[in-house]
């Protein structure tokens, strides 16, 4: 029998009924160091009093009035991105897919604005992820996520990452749009090159193409920079956002520089729930944070120790970790073994991971880690690797 929530997810054994920084509390009372963060998700770790003060105030207030009003908060909110980015205006919504999908829209809206409308196509990657919506997992070049849901939306071609050759000969009459993530997540924790992001934005001036850049996962201070393509200094046109900016809470935006959003006018686009005042409100919070002054270099600094410490580990066990690669705190351990052996190991001896393509394991704390925290997890991933050794 199908139980009440549809198995999507398959069998998870933890249940957790408190969190606190970077700890998260079981029903049955055992700790576990959260390196995962809800997919990198919860960037100010676990219960953040600003957070919750945050979210409790506006709760007292109003929840919801739809965009048929105006909402101060996203308002505020908007311009306070505007300010820290190359964006004019963005969209509010409620996810990561929800902003790639506006991105996606808003790309073709431009080109049918203006007097271009055959060009619809768009340029993704291999090893890409951009969400499970049928348009975002055609988007996205997952084989499983696309096993049983055919056929695809026919819009999207996809090349090897890192390939600018690939990428200039897929270019076409048709093509409106290159897509791509300046650091692939769940495709295995690939930093693109700077020199890439370059001539991807060379490829789009060249032949009148908007480049988008989906920073779900990598953006908002993850990789040290409140967005992950501030290391190359190569802007896009148009970019989506999510996870992080919420700290937990719901929201998603779309953000686009004036120029790539000319076609978006009242009606063109919309969301019953985007922007509303609990999730402008933290995420608000979340930028109080995150833009706090020394906040992003203390992520770069922490990130790079725990990049050093990760590196030793694997020097110690080459039977255990073929590689490990990342930026910031955002971090992949490539397995000799299976990566789930791994994950499960460390989850066993009290550190949480989140597993990815190409045989790796994530660690994505909270923004908010200190050293203790990575001399911790540390120290775990020795004792598992030790462990599986054996």
């Amino acid at each position: 029998m199908i139980p009440a929530i549809m198995p999507s997810y398959g069998k998870p054994e933890l249940a957790f009924e408190r969190g606190e920084g970077l700890y998260l509390y079981t029903t049955d009372g055992q700790r576990y160091l959260d390196f995962g963060a809800g997919i990198a998700v919860t960037v100010a770790g676990h219960s953040h009093p600003h957070l919750v003060q945050a979210l409790v105030t506006q709760a007292e207030k109003l929840w919801h009035t739809s965009n048929l009003y105006r909402i101060p908060q996203q308002e505020r909110l908007a311009e306070r991105l505007v300010a820290n980015s190359f964006a004019d205006t963005m969209f509010f919504c409620n996810s990561g897919a929800e902003a790639v999908e506006a991105s996606l829209k808003l790309a073709r809206k431009y080109h049918h604005d203006s007097g271009r409308e055959g060009r619809y196509r768009v340029i993704s990657f291999e090893g890409s992820f951009h969400g499970r919506t049928l348009t975002t997992i055609s988007a996205g070049a997952n084989a499983a996520h696309k096993k049983g849901f055919g056929p695809m939306v026919d819009a999207f071609d996809h090349v090897p990452f890192g390939n600018l050759n690939a990428v200039r000969d897929a270019i076409t009459e048709e093509t409106a749009a290159i897509l791509v993530e300046p650091v692939q997540g769940e495709g295995g924790i690939f930093p693109a090159s700077a020199e890439f992001l370059q001539g991807l934005r060379d490829a789009c001036d060249e032949f009148g193409l908007l480049l988008i850049y989906d920073e779900v996962q990598c953006g908002i201070g993850r990789t040290g920079k409140l967005f992950a393509h501030e290391h190359s200094g190569v802007t896009p046109d148009v970019m989506a956002v999510a996870k992080g900016l919420g700290g937990g809470f719901p929201v998603g935006a779309c953000l686009a520089t004036e120029e790539a959003a000319l076609g978006i006018v009242a009606g063109t686009h919309g969301s019953t729930f985007g922007g509303n005042p609990l999730a402008m409100a933290v995420a608000n919070a979340v930028l109080d944070i995150v833009l706090a002054d020394g906040f992003l270099d203390q992520v770069q600094k922490i990130g790079a120790e725990l990049g050093r410490r990760l590196s030793d580990v694997a020097q110690r066990h080459p039977k255990v970790i073929e590689t490990v690669r990342g930026i910031g705190l955002m971090w992949g351990i490539k397995c000799v073994g299976p990566n789930a052996e791994l994950g499960a190991k460390l989850s066993e001896n009290g550190l949480l991971t989140v597993l990815a393509a190409d045989n790796v394991v994530r660690l994505l704390p909270a923004l908010i880690v200190e050293q203790s925290h990575v001399d911790e997890a540390c120290r775990i991933l020795e004792k598992s690797c030790v462990e599986l050794e054996g």
